[in-house]
C-alpha cells in the first residue's frame, strides 16, 4: 500500500526530539514549556467535586454557559471589549486546537496566510494541511521587532490571513500599542482576517501591559483571538482554551470545530467557572513569573550566554556565540548531553532555519531546578571552547 503523506516534509517536533534527549541523558529540561510545579490544590478539590458529582456528560458545542459568561466578564473587566458569551466565546480543547480549527474554516487552497516567524510549530503544518501558503515574515535577535513598513510589502490580493502570537514564543517579546495601530492601517479596506495567539496573556513582566487585539475597534470584525486555560492554570495537560471573535467569524469556527472535537472536558469547565470567579488567580501571574525570570537571570548572569530579560511568556531566549560557533541544533544537544541542561534552539522555529546562534530556556520551574540548571549553566566556559 502506498501512503501518500499530506506533510512530507514533517517530522517528529522539536519539543519531543529536546524532552526525549533530557530523559535519556537525565538532563535537567527547560526546553518545552511545561511548569514542573503542580496546579492549585483548590481547583484540583473542585475538579473532583464536579466529576464525582456526575458532571461527566457533554456540554454544550460552544462551551459550558456559566464559564463563557465569566469569560466574557474577564475579557470586559481586562480590555473594555464587550463579547457575546453565546455568540462570541468559545471553549476549546486547548488553544492548538483553536488555532487549527480557525485555520480549516477561514483558509481555502491557494490563500496566502502571513506568519511572523520565530512561529510556534503548530501555524505551518495547520496552514499547509488546508491548502493554504504561509508567507513568513521574520523577526530577529535581539530586538524581536516587526517592521511594519516591510510587513506590508507582504501583503497581496492572495493574503487571506495574518497569524500574530503575543507576548511571542519563542522570544518573549510583546506587541505594543504602536503595533497595532500600524496593522489598523495595514489591513484597512481588506477581507483580511487576523488570528492572535494570546496564551500568554497573563505574563507580562516590568509594569508593561498586554496589548490585546480585542481592545481595537477597528480589528475588532476581523480579528479572532486564542486563549489556554492550561498556561493560566498551570495544567497543561488539561489541553483547555477558549476562542473569542466577532459573531459572524465565530458561526464560521464552529463549522469546523463541532466536527473537530465537538465538545471539551465538562467537569474541568464547571471547575474552571468556579476558579476564575477570583481574579487574583490570574492575575497574580506576571508577579509570580517576573519573580522566577528575575532568579534564573540572576543565577545565571555570570555565565557567557547573553540576553535581554524577556518582556513576557515564560520563556527566555540567550545568545550562545561567546561560547561556540556551532549550528543552534547541534548546539542545543551538546548542552543536554554535555552539560545536563535541555534548551530548544531557535532555528526550528523559521522555515529557512535562520540561526542567530540564540538558544530559548523555560523558567517555569520550581527554584530548585532553576538554580541547578544555572550551577550547571554556569560551568560552561566562553572563549568558543566547546
Amino acid at each position: 500500500m502506498k501512503i501518500r503523506s499530506k506533510l512530507p516534509d514533517l517530522g517528529t517536533t522539536i519539543f519531543s526530539v529536546m524532552s526525549g534527549l533530557a530523559n535519556k541523558h537525565k538532563a535537567i529540561n527547560l526546553s518545552q514549556g511545561f511548569p514542573n510545579f503542580d496546579c492549585d490544590e483548590r481547583l484540583k478539590q473542585l475538579v473532583s467535586h464536579y466529576v464525582n458529582s456526575g458532571y461527566n456528560q457533554y456540554c454544550p458545542m460552544t462551551g459550558l454557559p456559566r464559564l463563557t459568561e465569566v469569560l466574557a466578564a474577564k475579557i470586559k473587566n481586562l480590555y473594555g471589549s464587550d463579547y457575546d458569551s453565546k455568540t462570541e466565546i468559545n471553549v476549546t480543547s486547548g488553544a492548538t486546537q483553536a488555532i487549527f480549527s480557525t485555520i480549516q474554516a477561514f483558509v481555502h487552497p491557494g490563500d496566502e496566510v502571513i506568519i511572523v516567524e520565530p512561529a510556534y510549530d503548530c501555524y505551518q503544518p495547520s496552514v499547509l494541511l488546508a491548502g493554504g501558503l504561509v508567507v513568513p515574515y521574520q523577526i530577529k535577535a535581539p530586538d524581536w521587532k516587526i517592521d511594519w513598513k516591510e510587513f506590508a510589502k507582504l501583503i497581496s490580493n492572495k493574503t487571506r490571513m495574518i497569524m500574530l502570537n503575543t507576548p511571542h514564543n519563542p522570544s518573549g517579546s510583546i506587541l505594543e500599542d504602536a503595533d497595532f495601530l500600524e496593522l489598523q492601517k495595514i489591513v484597512e479596506g481588506t477581507d483580511i482576517i487576523i488570528l492572535s495567539d494570546e496564551v500568554y496573556e497573563h505574563m507580562v513582566y516590568d509594569g508593561k501591559k498586554h496589548y490585546s487585539i480585542m481592545e481595537y475597534p477597528a480589528l475588532r470584525k476581523r480579528s479572532l483571538a486564542t486563549f489556554s486555560f492550561g498556561k493560566t492554570l498551570h495544567a497543561t495537560g488539561w489541553k483547555l482554551g477558549y476562542i473569542v471573535g466577532d459573531a459572524a467569524l465565530m458561526h464560521e469556527f464552529r463549522k469546523v470545530h463541532q466536527f473537530d472535537v465537538f465538545t471539551s472536558n465538562t467537569p474541568f469547565q464547571h471547575a474552571i467557572a468556579d476558579y476564575l470567579q477570583d481574579e487574583n488567580t490570574y492575575m497574580g501571574l506576571a508577579p509570580f513569573f517576573q519573580q522566577k525570570r528575575d532568579f534564573f537571570l540572576d543565577k545565571i548572569k555570570d555565565s557567557p550566554f547573553v540576553f535581554t530579560p524577556c518582556s513576557g511568556t515564560y520563556f527566555q531566549v540567550a545568545d550562545y556565540s561567546a561560547i561556540s560557533d556551532e549550528p543552534d541544533t547541534e548546539f542545543a544537544k551538546r548542552m543536554t548531553i554535555e552539560h545536563g541542561v535541555a534548551v530548544i534552539p531557535i532555528s526550528v522555529f523559521y522555515h529557512n532555519n535562520l540561526d542567530n546562534k540564540v538558544v530559548r530556556f523555560c523558567f517555569a520551574k520550581t527554584e530548585e531546578v532553576l538554580e541547578n540548571a544555572a550551577e550547571l549553566i554556569c560551568r560552561i566556559n566562553s572563549g568558543k571552547l566547546i
